[in-house]
């Protein structure tokens, strides 16, 4: 067994790169347990040594060396046990230590097998899982065909490193644009923000560090070459390029593209804007099933607000100061703290209203819901407009 065991530590650390001492070490330590066993709980202290140099096994009880005679069996059973779990031990942390600093990134595989709804991607040295709810509700996949995700994370578990892919994740376009396009690569364009709704629609908002680089026609490219590269990839998924502006009104009326914007009106407080569209430009802002307002709002993080000319002028006849309660005084109050209309008002949280002065509980919530009964009156009388046509979907 001598032998042959220091013929498999010397193979281990060169092929797997395990170190020599910590096998030997958790040899002499699984020896030494199986020796306590041997000699019952009563023999005292049980130690294992064995040799550097030549293999050789000494069992020690009380510091006294004791005959290992017929104990080799046992030794070469447990030395197999300990090298074997010692493989697996290194095998899971190379793995880990491979593409753990690859979470955030994109990584290629192929669909290997489906489970529980789950895709199983192999990656080669180990396997990846993407869950069902990281896919792309259009898009489908069979064993054999390459996948290209996100890295969401990778964690260790009981059975070793587990990658946690992505489909829908908004930093799947990033990394996705990162890689067709390379002044985005090279930082001197910049993504300045995401939205998604996977499968259908992307917004993405983006800057430009020099003045001579047009940030969207490099993300776009020659004759649209990079931007159709990725809405291949993501299976037909749309995406519009913004140009991302410092100026909040004109970043507003960007995000709302295709759709064109007479009027904008940001809150005292920057957090929603009120948005006005001539009457046949309110299907193209609001898009279909309220997707583009929707996506246009999580790109600049407001709230928007928007309304057609002949719905302001119905609108109109109300304001704050028609709610129940509501004086000039607390009038001033809610404009002050930029709830100016009776949407900003309906949408506001009870605890957000306490914190105006002679405001309680009981009177936010008063305020909030004849907001809402206002709104809904007028709702009947308000134009609705056409479906959107279907590039505004």
């Amino acid at each position: 067994m001598n032998a042959e065991f220091l013929a498999v530590l010397d193979h281990l650390t060169r092929e797997k790169g395990i170190d020599r001492e910590v096998i030997i070490e958790a040899v002499e330590a699984a020896l030494a347990s199986a020796a306590r066993k041997s000699f019952g709980t009563e023999a005292g202290e049980v130690t294992a040594r064995i040799d550097r140099a030549s293999g050789e096994i000494q069992i020690f009880v009380e510091g006294k060396e004791v005959s290992s005679g017929g104990f080799g069996r046992i030794a070469a059973q447990t030395a197999k046990q300990v090298i074997f779990h010692k493989i697996r031990e290194a095998e899971r942390n190379v793995v880990f230590n491979e593409y753990s600093p690859r979470s955030g990134s994109l990584i290629t595989g192929t669909m290997h097998r489906f489970e529980r709804g789950a895709i199983i991607v192999d990656l080669g040295k180990t396997e990846a899982i993407l869950p069902k709810r990281e896919q792309s509700p259009k898009e489908s996949f069979r064993p054999g065909d390459r996948v290209r995700a996100y890295c969401l994370e990778v964690n260790k578990t009981a059975k070793g490193p587990q990658v946690v892919l992505s489909r829908t994740h908004p930093h799947l376009v990033r990394e996705l644009f990162k890689l067709e396009v390379p002044e985005i690569a090279q930082g001197i364009v910049e993504i300045k923000s995401i939205s998604r709704e996977a499968g259908d629609r992307t917004k993405i908002a983006v800057a430009s560090k020099d003045e001579k680089v047009d940030c969207v026609g490099a993300c776009v490219g020659m004759r649209g070459t990079r931007v159709k590269d990725i809405v291949r990839e993501l299976h037909g998924e749309k995406i519009d390029i913004i140009r991302w502006e410092p100026k909040l009104e004109a970043y507003v009326s960007s995000a709302l593209a295709p759709a064109k914007v007479a009027e904008i009106h940001l809150s005292s407080d920057k957090k929603r804007v009120e948005v006005i569209v001539e009457d046949d430009q309110l299907s193209l802002a609001i898009g279909k099933k309220g997707q583009n307002v929707r996506l246009a709002a999580k790109l600049t993080n407001l709230d928007i607000d928007i309304r057609s000319r002949a719905q302001v002028a119905v609108l109109a006849k109300l304001s704050i100061t028609d709610l129940p309660g509501v004086g000039p005084k607390l009038a001033e109050q809610l404009k002050g703290a930029g709830y100016e209309t009776l949407g900003a008002v309906a949408k506001a949280a009870p605890e957000e209203l306490t914190k105006l002065k002679g405001v309680g509980e009981k009177t936010a919530r008063k305020l909030i819901d004849g907001a809402k009964e206002l709104l809904a009156k007028l709702e009947a009388e308000l134009p609705q407009p056409p479906p959107p046509p279907e590039e505004a979907s």
